[in-house]
């Protein structure tokens, strides 16, 4: 089952009591960004003026292999995922990204859970008088 699926059951059912739809998670991401573990070594030789030959990224070919993908909320928290493939012949950069980016987004809804639990829990709790 995927979060659609498992979305469209619960309409389904009717079940209508507050709590965090696909939509609300998707609608909560402000940023998302894609790179290999090499495109970071890569950039970690830029920034410290250590250049990357062709040769040392043939010897570093693995790297490009496992792909990161950080996603940056609304609130300016970030989570990240991962996808790596076994199999150089079978990588895929498309297919790399979905996944880490599905692997991320699974890390979203524990947090945004909380949140609406908070929420709740503060609603249940009696008002306080205002401090002078």
């Amino acid at each position: 089952m995927n979060d659609k699926t498992i979305e469209q059951e619960i309409q389904a059912k009717g079940l209508t009591a507050p709590r965090i739809t696909p939509y609300d998670l998707q609608a909560n991401i402000d940023r998302v960004v894609y790179f290999t573990a090499l495109d970071g070594v890569v950039g970690e030789f830029a920034s410290t003026g250590f250049g990357v030959t062709e040769e040392s990224k043939q010897d570093m070919k693995s790297l490009s292999l496992l792909t990161f993908c950080v996603i940056t909320l609304k609130n300016g928290f970030t989570v990240t995922g991962e996808s790596a493939c076994a199999s150089p012949d079978n990588f895929d950069a498309e297919i790399g990204r979905k996944i880490a980016r599905q692997n991320a987004e699974q890390k979203i809804w524990p947090l945004m859970g909380y949140e609406l639990k908070q929420r709740l829990h503060q609603q249940t709790l009696p008002a306080q008088a205002p401090t002078e």
